[in-house]
């Protein structure tokens, strides 16, 4: 399976004849990621992760990507798309995804976790966050830290920096998931020296833990 970094919480999956695109947000290439996706994950609603815009408008440029996403975040695509939320056949393709679920897109078995954004301010509403586990290996969490139960994946994405997180959670993260290797994501907010700051601790933790931690640059792409 292969994975291509883009910005902040964005990556696109290629396995076999498949590929998948996770959290088209607008700190991402939204054009570049979706282009020639079979399927689109969505992990909840905030724009940072599903680009308001952008992705509405590449969806009715390609009627034949299908869409993944939370009740509330598909419901609302389909009434931002109206009858392009259909595929040129008719077929819906703006889909509702739960927590514990299982999925078969194409070559890639989507296993599906967690349920809630993580808690941001006791003032502010949570919003439905879902994760997503690809072929019992890849593990994206969306906005939370939430551990996958009863499988531990080879490579874990990672929230590096967020409003709603610290450092020592998203260390105890990474030790809880116990993936051999680690990747960053939704890091859009850190400068070069916040990422000099939390990645030293962050590799240094994982590695006493058995976890290859590893920073990713925008456009890399690597086997998983």
């Amino acid at each position: 399976m292969e994975l291509t970094k883009f910005t902040h919480s964005c990556v696109r999956i290629q396995e076999g004849d498949t590929t998948l695109v996770i959290d088209p947000g607008n700190f991402s290439e939204v054009e570049d990621a979706m282009t020639g996706a079979d399927h689109v994950l969505i992990t909840h609603t905030h724009p940072d992760h599903l680009d308001p815009e952008r992705v509405p408008e590449r969806l009715r440029q390609d009627r034949d990507v299908h869409v993944w996403a939370p009740g509330s975040v598909a419901a609302d695509l389909r009434e931002t798309l109206g009858e392009a939320a259909a595929d040129p056949s008719g077929n819906k393709r703006i889909h509702d995804v739960d927590a514990e679920t299982e999925l078969q897109l194409g070559g890639v078995k989507v296993n599906t976790f967690g349920g809630q954004h993580a808690l941001i301010h006791p003032l502010i509403r949570t919003v439905d966050n879902v994760g997503y586990l690809l072929n019992d290996r890849l593990y994206h969490p969306g906005d939370s830290l939430v551990v996958p139960h009863d499988i531990e994946p080879s490579t874990a994405l990672v929230p590096l920096h967020a409003p709603w997180s610290k450092m020592a959670e998203v260390i105890d993260f990474i030790i809880a998931v116990g993936a051999e290797q680690a990747y960053q994501i939704h890091d859009a907010l850190l400068s070069d020296n916040g990422f000099g700051i939390v990645e030293k601790q962050v590799t240094a933790f994982a590695a006493k833990y058995g976890t290859r931690y590893t920073h990713l640059a925008t456009g890399t792409t690597v086997q998983v």
